[in-house]
């Protein structure tokens, strides 16, 4: 009889067990985090009244394999397994069956699959399991192709998005220049998982495309947002028609002309020495300092970059300060003359003449009257 009455304390104690066993849980969830930020690991025990007597964390990643990492036991709380990480915090409870923890600063090394066990008496061990998926964030980087003013089609512009987990989309933004550009893209699989994409855009390198704004846009569920990366399109050429303008204030020339990137300036006297003083030079800007006749002379202005050079020449003539004096005292010696002559003649034609009875005549009358004179000599 007493027998009996064990058996059938053993079968409700397995009857209980069973109950016990097929009403508890384990509770977690797969996470997905970006690289570089912190990632915590929900697991909790729940629907049990069996003894807790630890709590493990077991990782499968692509570096470690089954590999034990964390122990939670109720007198000496948790402890690292094969090797500290401090990256690591348990932020359970092991009274509460709160088997949580944190990993921060989080690598693509950590992804893979994550076991939070229980270990229960008298059932045993119970578990789940957690996936978790790290993101990478792409490395956006946009380059100038260094195109030549030219008239057919070549790579103005690269856009990339390197080291990219999961892959990420690249466009560009051209807006009123879709007629004139047009873009292609590929990508690179690497062995690690993360992808690099690079979209190239095309385009006839023209002055009218020259300085003008498009938009790389990359999107990526590692990125918060859409990153729009603004690109000027560069169209690089030699220095085209050089002008030179002159500042007669300043006594100065000014050397101009149009290149990308900017030109440079060189001037140089031709067949002679650089003054040793007088003249100041700065950038395409000649001036002179003096009006001294030694700064005479022919003068080149050299524009380059390094697509080409382009050269100008101008003659500076001037006369000296004396011989400046000089010929004003001439002019004024001239003007004099020219005056006094003109006042003589007009003295002239005005001065009145006695006439033979006494009374004043002009020129004209004294002229006719020789003339009579002459005419009364004849006749006698």
């Amino acid at each position: 009889m007493e027998e009996l009455n064990n058996m059938w304390l053993m079968l409700l104690f397995l009857l209980n067990a069973n109950t016990e066993t097929n009403a508890l849980q384990v509770i977690g969830g797969n996470q997905t985090v970006v690289q570089g930020r912190t990632v915590t690991f929900t697991c909790k025990l729940v629907d049990t009244t069996e003894t807790l007597t630890q709590i493990s964390w077991q990782r499968t990643t692509r570096v470690k394999r089954n590999n034990y990492f964390l122990t939670v036991l109720k007198t000496n709380g948790p402890e690292y397994v094969n090797g500290r990480d401090d990256r690591i915090q348990f932020i359970g409870n092991f009274n509460e069956l709160n088997g949580s923890f944190q990993i921060s600063n989080v690598s693509l090394l950590d992804e893979g699959i994550y076991t939070c066990i229980f270990t229960l008496f008298p059932s045993g061990s119970h578990n789940t399991y957690i996936h978790l998926d790290v993101l990478v964030p792409p490395v956006i980087r946009v380059k100038d192709n260094l195109p030549t003013l030219a008239d057919k089609e070549v790579c103005i512009a690269t856009c990339t998005a390197a080291g990219s987990k999961p892959p990420a989309n690249v466009r560009w933004l051209t807006g009123s220049l879709a007629e004139n550009l047009r873009a292609t893209a590929n990508s690179t699989h690497h062995d690690n998982g993360m992808t690099t994409t690079v979209s190239y855009l095309f385009g006839v390198p023209t002055m009218g495309i020259n300085q003008q704004v498009v938009q790389c846009v990359v999107t990526s569920p590692a990125l918060s947002k859409e990153t729009e990366m603004p690109f000027t399109i560069q169209v690089y050429f030699a220095p085209m028609e050089v002008k030179i303008g002159a500042n007669p204030k300043e006594d100065s020339f000014q050397c101009v002309t149009d290149a990308n990137p900017k030109a440079e300036f060189d001037w140089t006297r031709v067949d002679q020495a650089w003054p040793q003083s007088g003249v100041r030079v700065e950038g395409g800007t000649l001036q002179f300092l003096t009006r001294s006749p030694h700064l005479n002379g022919l003068y080149l202005c050299t524009t380059f970059n390094p697509y080409g050079r382009s050269i100008v020449y101008i003659f500076r003539s001037v006369i000296s300060e004396s011989c400046i004096v000089c010929w004003i005292l001439f002019a004024l010696l001239v003007v004099l003359i020219v005056a006094a002559a003109v006042w003589h003649v007009y003295k002239s034609d005005k001065l009145p003449c006695l006439g033979s009875r006494g009374v004043p005549v002009t020129r004209r009358e004294t002229e006719v009257m020789n003339a009579d004179d002459t005419s009364l000599n004849e006749d006698h």
